[in-house]
């Protein structure tokens, strides 16, 4: 029987007429190539692994899946060093007072550090770490702390925390000490988003200062006139020892 793929005259005018079907062309070397990568790349896991559990995996690996790895892993590096430039931070970390000057007075130049003294026994301090954390998700250039106000400052006023100091190359830009001066008791994350970007912290997409509670307002203003004269008469001299060199 004549195979219908030779190439005769005969078996053209039979294709012409549609008696035989079109011959079979040739496979591209090079799509099988891509084909077969594609298949091998598809039983393999490594898109769901971080680069830690790669280097954790290697001794299960034969040498085709060790090359496979090692060009993922070039690709997953060099995606993490890109991130690496747009995200330098993004969460709120805690420091102690010995660390303040390293992470604080001489962080990275340019760099905005925003530190936020706290006793975890005043719920307002507790709210203003939430906000913060999600700050520094929303902001990752931007370094956010927090640090135990008695591992920073001794006998420190509580009536003078929450205490948020905002530094840039080793200076305070801003400072907010204080229920009212952070915002009262209430404090809404816009409000602190706010307060940030009037001392250039931050760059926010808020095109007017968030309205706050009046009724809020007037109560923290209250509880605090009659202690603001006399509780924080010593306030400057507290600043001065949170930042002081030789307190850390």
């Amino acid at each position: 029987m004549q195979d219908p793929n030779e190439d005769t005259e005969w078996n053209d005018i039979l294709r012409d007429f549609g008696i035989l079907p079109p011959k079979d062309e040739p496979k591209d070397e090079t799509e099988e190539i891509v084909l077969r990568l594609q298949k091998e790349a598809e039983v393999k896991p490594f898109e769901r692994m971080t680069l830690k559990e790669l280097n954790e995996a290697e001794d299960g690996f034969d040498e085709d899946d060790m090359k496979a790895l090692e060009m993922y892993r070039q690709q997953r590096l060099q995606e993490w060093k890109i991130l690496q430039k747009t995200q330098k931070y993004g969460d709120l970390r805690e420091i102690s007072g010995e660390q303040y000057v390293k992470e604080v007075t001489n962080a990275q130049k340019d760099v905005w550090v925003v530190i936020h003294l706290y006793r975890s026994s005043i719920p307002l301090c507790l709210l203003v770490n939430q906000h913060l954390s999600l700050l520094a998700r929303k902001f990752p250039e931007i370094k956010f702390i927090k640090a135990i106000v008695n591992s920073c400052i001794q006998n420190y006023h509580d009536r003078c925390l929450p205490t948020i100091f905002v530094y840039r190359n080793g200076q305070i830009k801003g400072r907010f000490i204080g229920v009212t001066e952070c915002g009262g008791t209430n404090l809404k994350l816009e409000e602190l988003e706010w307060k940030l970007a009037q001392v250039g912290a931050i760059e926010t997409d808020l095109e007017e200062s968030p309205k706050q509670n009046i009724t809020d307002m007037m109560m923290s203003s209250v509880r605090s006139a009659s202690v603001h004269d006399t509780s924080c008469a010593s306030r400057d001299n507290d600043e001065t020892k949170c930042y002081s060199h030789r307190n850390f």
